[in-house]
């Protein structure tokens, strides 16, 4: 069976002395390995488009062994994000969040359409990196059904507050009035700016959510919220994090 799709390389694994396997996350058919024959070679024709966070339209041959890439042409290289280390090192980050949440063989068009629109302004060079962490985080986390309840204190439902605290592992929303020493220690707090922040990127159009404006102050505090949010939700931290943390530092 020969399947055409768009999608973008996540990882890459060398096999024998040229071939290599691809991980791909395809917007028909989710994440999908596929073995591309010669592919480490400058000269094969599949070695532009099977690059490290290129996006290509891609024909695979779906054999019993699995898949084999039979052709491909590039869309988009995202050649500026190769450029600049801290970029690659938060692209490498959200390529590991994709492949530990998106299920093999389905389809994946919205959180493809997230990862482009996140890579598109990273390459563009014209939003800070740290904004784009928290957007394709607090997104992302919506996208897998697991948005944090942003309605108002989940125990009197008061809208909002100076402070409110964000349990890190329930993702409801608390008031002061209401708060208890067990609430506390599994929460963050979040003034009217975060909170405002975060209501938007989850719940605003597609189109908007990378149009918004916040302190550096108040955006260190939120990128520590939503990475500790995501960590404590999947049971799981991911050394490319780590890795980008450093370079941050």
């Amino acid at each position: 069976m020969i399947i055409t799709t768009n999608g973008i390389i996540l990882r890459e694994r060398p096999v024998r002395e040229n071939d290599k396997y691809v991980e791909i996350l395809c917007e028909d058919i989710g994440i999908v390995e596929a073995l591309v024959r010669g592919g480490r070679k400058i000269t094969s024709k599949n070695c532009a488009a099977t690059q490290l966070l290129t996006y290509s339209t891609i024909c695979l041959n779906k054999t019993n062994s699995g898949y084999v890439v039979n052709s491909s042409q590039v869309i988009n290289t995202f050649y500026n994000i190769r450029l600049d280390v801290k970029k690659l090192a938060l692209a490498a980050y959200f390529s590991d969040i994709l492949r530990f949440t998106t299920p093999p063989e389905e389809p994946a068009k919205e959180v493809l359409r997230l990862f482009l629109n996140t890579l598109h302004f990273l390459d563009k060079g014209d939003r800070d990196t740290e904004q784009m962490k928290i957007v394709f985080e607090l997104r992302m986390m919506c996208k897998i059904g697991l948005m944090p309840d942003l309605i108002g204190c989940h125990n009197c439902y008061k809208h909002e507050d100076d402070e409110m605290y964000f349990n890190l592992y329930d993702g409801r929303l608390c008031c002061k009035n209401c708060l208890n020493e067990y609430e506390l220690q599994r929460s963050r707090v979040v003034d009217k700016s975060m909170l405002h922040t975060i209501r938007y990127i989850c719940l605003s159009d597609f189109e908007k959510i990378f149009y918004f404006k916040i302190s550096n102050k108040c955006q260190k505090k939120l990128s520590a919220i939503t990475e500790q949010y995501m960590k404590f939700q999947f049971n799981k931290s991911f050394k490319t994090l780590d890795y980008y943390k450093k370079i941050e530092d």
